[in-house]
């Protein structure tokens, strides 16, 4: 399946897609959020969480790298964009496989560490409000996913 996007033109049509993908999400899932700064990484990433029936706030691990939240499956936040060479010692990869969704935000530094399969999601401005939303599928799991979000109607 190739990528496929989809509009929003609010945060609150952000937050809904990405609740839409979070209620399908499982075990060992892994989503890598990139795009423009200040696009809606951590935005789109408590949409996840409220998918995942996640009842705490969930804001940015910029500093503290990983932030655990537990819901029907716990939610591992990963944001890398401060991590240099210390990637070996922080064990990113024992959270992949850890019967929980993993998501994280500028996985593109981190790509050699990364499971071949997952679903990278771009997030780009488009307006002061407006964003581009860019699925990415990498593999069968992830482009099923995608196709179910692709029949979806996120109109009011």
């Amino acid at each position: 399946m190739a990528n496929f996007e989809i509009r929003s033109n609010r945060p609150e049509d952000t937050y809904l897609i990405a609740k839409r993908l979070g209620e399908r999400l499982g075990p060992n899932d892994v989503i890598l959020l990139e795009g423009d700064l200040g696009a809606g990484k951590t935005a789109f990433t408590k949409g996840l969480a409220s998918g995942l029936d996640i009842q705490r706030t969930v804001n940015s691990p910029t500093f503290t790298i990983i932030k655990e939240y537990q819901g029907r499956v716990p939610l591992y936040h990963m944001d890398v964009y401060r991590v240099e060479d210390s990637l070996e010692d922080l064990g990113l990869e024992e959270y992949f496989y850890n019967q929980g969704v993993s998501v994280v935000e500028w996985a593109h530094l981190i790509k050699e560490q990364l499971p071949t399969e997952n679903l990278t999601v771009y997030l780009y401005h488009e307006g002061q409000t407006e964003r581009r939303i860019v699925f990415q599928p990498n593999g069968k799991r992830y482009e099923a996913l995608c196709e179910e979000l692709r029949n979806e109607n996120f109109s009011h």
